[in-house]
């Protein structure tokens, strides 16, 4: 029994209730448009089967019709009807501002890489790695997994998608896109999102974000924040939304709810805000409880309380502020500046410095050194600002992050303890000196050097970021934990208008109250040079025009100090554009370079000499000149994702000019050509960055990451047993104070043409071993020494036909390349192995009969001397004693007297024999003396 308009209703036997009698059991919805644009009006009980009766459908509106936003459309008579208050509508719109949990609609879905099998086994499981709503906004994942949040709606005419969102990390790939019905995405290159560091940035036509990280380091990753996500399009809202808490809605048809003032608060729905209670404090629309005594925060002449102040002094127990400290002189103002009669300090006037105190001209010859210096700290800089940004939302507070202190400027104790506190600097624009001719190949234009020091007692940490033209800041350098006192360097290579960002971390983790406050970093001095409209601390010697105004000296010339002339730097130096005085500017270039054009670097021009071993070796490296690129062998992070270290060599050549580059596409996907002197890239000789496969994270194209130059300064050539290339940057960490080093070592290798291979040691596959120092083995043909005489030698052939060849061939190994090629054949006409044995023959022969001859001529000679020494005894004895006479010395008819005297006959040879052995035994011996002859005794024959 139930009763209905005074009446009394019995139910007749067991069935379900009559659903049009009890209007919360079911609720009204629209039918799908028909081709006609019309649609129909029905109840949809809220259980199915829970009652019957519903109301019969009717003719709803038209498909077109909306209500204006601050109405919603009640269903029951199908008109708009405003709000009430407490209550918002954006009409054809919904919003979601609050995440406590995730919306009706939504939907978080995380998955896997797509790696290699052989890592599956080691991955985390990725269920638990979705978008997590926290209250205000909702945050993405930080670990290696995709996480995508999804929300599907119907549209019943053309609308919008926005919401607003803080993207603080780069090493998360964020993206979004809109699916039709036709699972259409949207065009590729509208889905990248760009990083933010300054507040929220506003996004249009989305339904799905999705995040991946890649934590290549040990740090974690900063999530992405998504908040008030708006949708117009729907045609109607069925219901009004409540303000959320801290906000109301005074007024019916209220299309956006207003934020409380200070100190007061709401619930959710309000019509009005309640004030706080006299102990306690609002600044968000919510109030906190009352405070305990505050960490003193003290100046060297007053206390005050630390921001935001989050208690009452007024309480009977409340800790009241120490009375202030005994006034003190003021310290002078900043050099350029001076001090006013109302003990304000201003800048000097064009053409003048100072140290401080008063404002000095500059003498004749002499110009400003514009930049601004600041080592007092009495009041904020007029260039400078500071806040805090919250840790957990991303929110800046409005209040002070950073306190003067005279000596040097601090860190505040800020909210809570991992908020950031943030000091900002902006410089309008940079110009060198007037002396100082503009180089267009050495990118400095300017640099900025601080003395800071940090004192911590857990892991705090201390960034230092850059933004060009309003561009987000880019960290540049991070010190983790305390730092002793040092300064850092950075060298500006842009003329625009800079902002320099110190953000400091006391702990990455929220916790209630503050208890690191005694956590700070202290800012000594900050020194830009080359300010645009800067001022200055002293004047500089500048070259001299006939006029005796300033004027710029050519390009690779020194100022003599003495005369103000200018002077060209000797071969082989290059000039230190910001100290031209002097001939010592002019610095000798390291060895195997030389210096361009305009003295402003050393460079190689791909050509290198060596004396070794007796012989000069020439090289030529100028197949070698452009960038080349490489990538180390796969690493992979703590969940298997693989990534590699890509690198970029540009060796020599080029006048030069770096011509290395290295990319950070996925902040710069959505750079547009006019903006790409804002890349975050990296031009260098050298230079690295991280790159995750397009298979890896499931895009078209790959993720490079965390440009870094590792050298873009050409220290030299060296020789053998180095037989590599040097180079330096200037880029200074915290484990590299003096630079990162490279060194390329190239190896002759004739197999490899072209480019060859690049490679890293085998023990460091990073390319280092300590973060300092890079090593690379450069594996070509191109670094074989060119082709010489030396390197070949000529093989002779026999000689055939009257024809002999001579073939000139290389050396084995042959390790040279180009140079002198190898001569040609040769041909020469020979005489064949015949001729020349008849030739032998004859001559023999010759040889042969005139050595018989003289053998016989000397024979005779000799025998014609014994005859004479025979003589001249016989002579000599025949005074003595008479010889016996002979028996008879008649000649024999016929016979000749000489026959007998054979030895002094002037026959032949041939003939003597003749007469000796026909007569030898005829006729006895006989020796004449005078005209009287005597036959001689056979016993003395022998005379």
């Amino acid at each position: 029994r139930r009763t209905l308009s005074g009446s009394i209703v019995a139910e007749a036997g067991v069935g379900s209730p009559l659903c049009f009698l009890f209007q919360s059991e079911y609720h009204y919805e629209y039918t799908a448009c028909d081709s006609l644009g019309s649609r129909w009006r029905v109840a949809v009980p809220h259980t199915p089967g829970l009652c019957t009766g519903l109301p019969d459908p009717i003719k709803g509106t038209e498909c077109s019709f909306s209500c204006k936003a601050g109405q919603f459309l009640d269903m029951k008579d199908q008109s708009c009807k405003p709000c009430a208050e407490g209550r918002y509508s954006l009409g054809t719109g919904i919003r979601f501002d609050e995440w406590d949990e995730l919306p009706h609609g939504f939907a978080s879905i995380a998955t896997n890489l797509e790696i290699d099998n052989s890592f599956s086994e080691s991955l985390e499981n990725c269920t638990t790695s979705t978008w997590v709503p926290l209250g205000d906004y909702v945050a993405s994942n930080t670990d290696e997994c995709t996480a995508t949040l999804m929300y599907a709606v119907n549209l019943k005419q053309s609308g919008t998608v926005s919401f607003e969102y803080i993207y603080p990390d780069s090493s998360i790939i964020f993206e979004f896109f809109v699916q039709n019905d036709q699972c259409q995405p949207t065009v590729e290159e509208s889905r990248w999102m760009r990083t933010t560091e300054k507040g929220w940035d506003r996004g249009n036509n989305v339904l799905y974000w999705r995040t991946t990280a890649f934590s290549v380091w040990s740090k974690v990753p900063k999530p992405v924040l998504v908040r008030n996500i708006g949708i117009t399009g729907v045609a109607y809202t069925s219901e009004c939304f409540p303000c959320k808490a801290g906000t109301y809605a005074a007024t019916s048809g209220s299309s956006f709810c207003k934020l409380c003032p200070a100190n007061s608060y709401s619930s959710k729905g309000a019509t009005s805000c309640q004030q706080c209670a006299p102990d306690a404090y609002s600044g968000n629309g919510l109030c906190s409880h009352a405070c305990t005594p505050p960490r003193g925060c003290c100046t060297q002449l007053m206390f005050k309380w630390a921001e935001p102040k989050t208690c009452s002094e007024d309480l009977p127990t409340a800790v009241q502020l120490p009375p202030s400290g005994v006034k003190t002189k003021c310290p002078p103002c900043n050099p350029g500046f001076f001090k006013t009669n109302s003990s304000a300090c201003e800048p000097c006037p064009s053409g003048s410095y100072s140290n401080g105190s008063g404002c000095i001209s500059c003498a004749a010859g002499t110009e400003p050194v514009l930049g601004f210096e600041y080592k007092w700290w009495n009041t904020l800089p007029a260039n400078m600002e500071t806040t805090v940004l919250s840790g957990i939302n991303f929110e800046y507070k409005g209040i002070a992050g950073w306190e003067v202190a005279g000596d040097y400027i601090y860190t505040a104790a800020g909210a809570s303890d991992n908020d950031f506190m943030i000091l900002t600097m902006v410089v309008p624009g940079f110009r060198p000196p007037q002396s100082v001719m503009e180089d267009v190949e050495n990118k400095e234009v300017a640099r900025i050097t601080f003395v800071f020091e940090t004192a911590c007692s857990v892991n705090c940490e201390l960034y230092f970021m850059v933004g060009v033209n309003s561009r987000p800041n880019t960290p540049v350098e991070t010190w983790k934990g305390s730092k002793g006192k040092q300064s850092y360097t950075y060298i500006i290579e842009k003329n625009a208008t800079m902002s320099f960002t110190w953000a400091f971390q006391r702990t990455a983790y929220h916790e209630a109250g503050r208890k690191y406050t005694n956590d700070i970093v202290k800012l000594y001095s900050i020194n830009v040079t080359n300010v645009m409209d800067g001022v200055a601390s002293y004047c500089r010697l500048c070259a001299l025009e006939s006029s005796g105004s300033c004027t710029s000296c050519p390009s690779g010339n020194y100022i003599d100090r003495a005369s103000g002339a200018c002077h060209p730097c000797t071969p082989s130096t290059y000039l230190k554009a910001h100290q031209p005085y002097g001939s010592q500017a002019c610095i000798p270039c390291g060895p195997g370079t030389k210096s361009n054009k305009i003295h402003s670097l050393c460079y190689n021009d791909c050509r290198f000499s060596l004396d070794k071993d007796g012989r000069t070796l020439e090289y030529d490296f100028s197949a070698l000149p452009n960038s080349t690129s490489f990538a180390g062998g796969p690493s992979f992070t703590s969940k298997g994702l693989k990534y590699f270290h890509h690198f970029s060599i540009s060796l020599c050549g080029n006048h030069g000019r770096k011509m290395a580059t290295c990319t950070d596409n996925v902040t710069d996907m959505r750079v547009s050509d006019g903006e790409a002197e804002f890349s975050k890239s990296v031009t260098s000789y050298v230079c690295q960055s991280i790159i995750v496969p397009s298979d890896v994270m499931g895009y078209k194209t790959i993720v490079s990451s965390q440009p870094v130059s590792l050298a873009d300064r050409v220290v030299g050539r060296c020789c053998f047993p180095w037989s590599g290339d040097g180079d330096w940057s200037n880029d200074v960490t915290q484990s590299c104070s003096s630079g990162r080093a490279t060194a390329i070592r190239l190896r002759c290798d004739p197999l490899k043409t072209g480019s060859g291979a690049l490679s890293v040691p085998s023990k460091c596959p990073d390319g280092t071993c300590d973060g300092c120092t890079f090593h690379f083995l450069w594996e070509t043909s191109a670094a074989c020494p060119l082709c010489s005489a030396y390197d070949y030698h000529a093989i002779v052939s026999a000689c055939l036909g009257g024809i002999q060849r001579t073939t000139y061939v290389w050396r084995e190994p042959k390790l040279c390349t180009g140079g002198v090629p190898l001569p040609e054949q040769k041909v020469s006409i020979c005489k064949t192995m015949d001729f020349w044995l008849k030739v032998g023959i004859s001559a023999g022969t010759c040889a042969a009969v005139l050595l018989t001859v003289m053998t016989c001529y000397f024979w005779k000679k000799n025998q014609k001397l014994e005859y004479k020494y025979s003589k001249l005894v016989m002579n000599s004895t025949a005074k003595d004693s008479e010889l016996p006479a002979a028996d008879s010395c008649a000649i024999m008819e016929g016979e000749d007297v000489e026959d007998d005297l054979i030895f002094t006959s002037k026959k032949s040879l041939f003939g003597k024999i003749k007469s000796f052995t026909s007569k030898v035994g005829a006729h006895p011996l006989c020796c004449c003396w005078g005209s009287s002859c005597h036959q001689l005794p056979r016993s003395q024959t022998s005379l």
